[in-house]
């Protein structure tokens, strides 16, 4: 895709990325300091340095300042960026590439929110909502790459186990303090599960 069709993002939009993520960040230290539950939305506010009411235009409740992220965005422009006739397990690899590049790019801040959402029971519930979204995210993905309908139990069956690659690779890689690079839990549990998409395209 040309840049004239995917242009950067003005100034305009690049201030409200940056205070998004000013807003994210001051509640992730504010989280770990005095826990989720004693923590405010004015007290948030007050950190970023901006309103509450600035804080609910980015951020309807508070869990969304937690698990709102640019994920799934991001794995579909890459994937739809990808030529359409190169093999379905370089497409998955580049979309989940650009999906961890991402989060390991911003390490702290990614290990914070994840740890946030293993500890408080509100956050996890909300996050299994994030995981069916994503398992219908790479559903389409397959079905469309593939030419199946998105209900082929084959392609739902794969569609859950990257999925699962996904998730608990990144729970291993909390529970272990990013000891390990998540490229690196991501790729070993590809390398594992690549037959199995081998047997769409066979």
């Amino acid at each position: 895709m040309s840049a004239a069709t995917n242009p950067s993002p003005g100034l305009r939009e690049r201030k409200k990325i940056k205070l998004r993520h000013t807003i994210q960040t001051a509640a992730l230290r504010l989280f770990e300091r005095q826990g989720y539950e004693h923590t405010t939305v004015e007290q948030i506010a007050e950190a970023a340095e901006t309103s509450t009411t600035t804080f609910y235009r980015y951020f309807p409740t508070k869990e969304d300042v937690v698990l709102d992220n640019d994920a799934s965005p991001l794995f579909e422009t890459t994937a739809a960026e990808r030529p359409a006739d190169e093999p379905l397990t370089a497409t998955v690899r580049a979309a989940m590439g650009a999906v961890v590049a991402a989060a390991e790019a911003d390490r702290d801040f990614t290990l914070a929110r994840m740890r946030l959402v293993a500890t408080v029971p509100a956050l996890e519930a909300r996050y299994a909502g994030e995981e069916r979204r994503t398992i219908e995210l790479l559903t389409g993905l397959l079905a469309d790459r593939t030419g199946r309908p998105h209900d082929d139990y084959q392609v739902e069956l794969i569609a859950f186990v990257l999925a699962g690659v996904l998730f608990t690779a990144s729970r291993r890689w909390v529970a272990d303090q990013g000891a390990t690079a998540l490229s690196t839990l991501v790729d070993q549990a590809l390398t594992t599960v690549e037959p199995l998409l081998a047997t769409l395209e066979g």
